[in-house]
């Protein structure tokens, strides 16, 4: 089975090249030849929103070679360290610097010197890292089977067919952008290649010129779209919302599916993490305001259960606990080094989020919080989570807030102007924090920031934000 589909096309906005058809085959084809011809082990994609990034990766696909996909902006240090760990067969659109030792430049890659190496499980497909731009991620490995099946659910579930017309709105490094290729090729679709992203004026060029019919976003892109007053109506063709990568706010979940509903379009909410390549969930668009705050149901294939704090698992409705997912999607496993790489399936279809949750008596998800996303205020633990919500609903005027431990208190950054307006902003939310909470006030460090740092995803940069408390 290919992941690219009969009659798949795609259209490369910055180079005003389509390809189809025999054409498209033959370039995916010299691809994984030329990937082929590579020495023994994984691949190192840098991944840009762009047509050679999509061929390599196509190319890898076909040839059958596990790719791990890589953000270009990594910190070099962090890629250092992969390279080092995992010793690549190469890295394919490699830095402008000097190869490491032990790696030639060849036509813009960097090609280990060495053909000694170690060969991935020949189920490997697909390698994301787990974390962003700094840390010491791992690789999430996934298998052809479970990209594949994933793919497939989703597209069958979203109605994805030949008419379709996707845009590349997330970095195809991230699990999410990779998917949303993945089940638009899978069933023949167009996937237009647009590199500026929803909030690039180019982007809304090719949504008329191209005739897109659908946008990705996660929840900051969507706060976006608001601020920047986003009408449906504008855009014939484009019908489809989807949104994942986090809860979005029911008010705005809200507000978007009304606006698609006003034009006879339709909006999706779904929840996945990249260990099961990446999507779990859809809300069928018909029930979204019906299912307000809802993750949906398992896809085709799926099925969820809770873990109660004593391990056992249940379904019955309304009991929180750990969420538990079952199906052919879930990742084989996690690599630290070059040798977890030929490692089999260690998981065997069996995920725990590391979610808070419930179901409710139809089987849909819930979402409530992060095991790991836990805070404490004078010795009480909160959810860091709760509390960015609690911000929000308190209507003080702030929309984007990203909330971190620190001691005994929580910082919470609130995306604002600077000046007193901002300040005394702050001041209410950690007050109204305070009423909510029933503790003191000065347990909750608001502090306005000028924008909120985000990864290449899209996501809230915790980790960055929690090196400035």
């Amino acid at each position: 089975m290919s992941v690219v589909g009969e009659g798949a096309r795609l259209v490369d906005v910055a180079g005003a090249r389509t390809l189809a058809g025999d054409e498209l085959t033959a370039e995916v084809t010299r691809s994984a030849r030329a990937l082929s011809a590579l020495p023994v082990g994984v691949l190192f994609a840098r991944m840009s929103v762009d047509l050679d990034s999509v061929l390599r990766y196509l190319g890898a696909i076909e040839a059958r070679r596990a790719i791990a996909l890589i953000d270009p902006a990594l910190d070099a240090d962090v890629l250092a360290g992969l390279i080092e760990r995992f010793r690549p067969a190469a890295v394919l659109a490699a830095p402008d610097a000097e190869a490491p030792a032990g790696y030639r430049v060849e036509g813009g890659h960097w090609v280990r010197e060495s053909a000694d190496g170690v060969a991935p499980h020949p189920d490997l497909s697909i390698l994301l890292p787990t974390s962003g731009s700094t840390g010491n991620p791992k690789l999430v490995r996934l298998s052809r089977e479970a990209v594949l099946a994933n793919a497939a659910a989703i597209a069958e579930v979203l109605g994805i067919d030949s008419a379709e017309v996707a845009p590349t709105c997330l970095p195809l490094h991230y699990s999410y952008g990779v998917s949303v290729l993945n089940s638009h090729l899978l069933r023949g679709a167009t996937v237009v290649i647009e590199p500026s992203g929803v909030l690039g004026r180019g982007f809304w060029d090719a949504v008329a010129e191209h005739g897109i019919t659908s946008l990705s976003g996660v929840p900051y892109h969507y706060e976006m779209l608001r601020r920047l007053k986003f009408d449906p109506a504008k855009y014939p063709t484009l019908r489809t919302l989807t949104q994942a990568g986090g809860k979005l706010r029911d008010e705005l979940i809200t507000e978007f599916n009304d606006k698609m509903l006003a034009v006879g379009g339709r909006m999706y909410v779904m929840y996945g993490q990249t260990e099961a390549a990446p999507r779990m969930t859809t809300v069928p668009a018909q029930r979204l305001a019906e299912k307000l705050g809802s993750a949906g149901p398992a896809l085709p294939g799926g099925a969820f259960a809770i873990r109660r704090d004593d391990g056992s698992e249940t379904t019955h409705p309304k009991i929180v606990g750990e969420v538990v997912y079952r199906g052919v999607n879930v990742m084989m496993g996690y690599a630290d080094d070059e040798a977890g790489l030929a490692a089999g399936d260690e998981c065997g279809g069996v995920l725990a989020t590391g979610d808070l949750g419930y179901l409710d008596e139809e089987g849909y998800l819930f979402i409530t919080g992060r095991l790991k996303r836990i805070g404490k205020v004078f010795g009480n633990r909160v959810s860091l989570d709760d509390l960015e919500q609690a911000v929000r609903a308190a209507a003080v005027g702030i929309d984007v807030v990203a909330a971190v431990p620190a001691g005994d208190k929580v910082v919470l950054f609130a995306e604002l102007p600077e000046g007193d307006g901002a300040k005394a902003i702050c001041k209410d939310a950690a007050r109204a924090l305070s009423d909510r909470l029933h503790l003191h006030s000065s347990g909750f460090d608001v502090r306005p920031i000028d924008t909120v740092p985000l990864l290449a995803s899209g996501k809230i940069d915790y980790r960055l934000l929690g090196g400035r408390v």
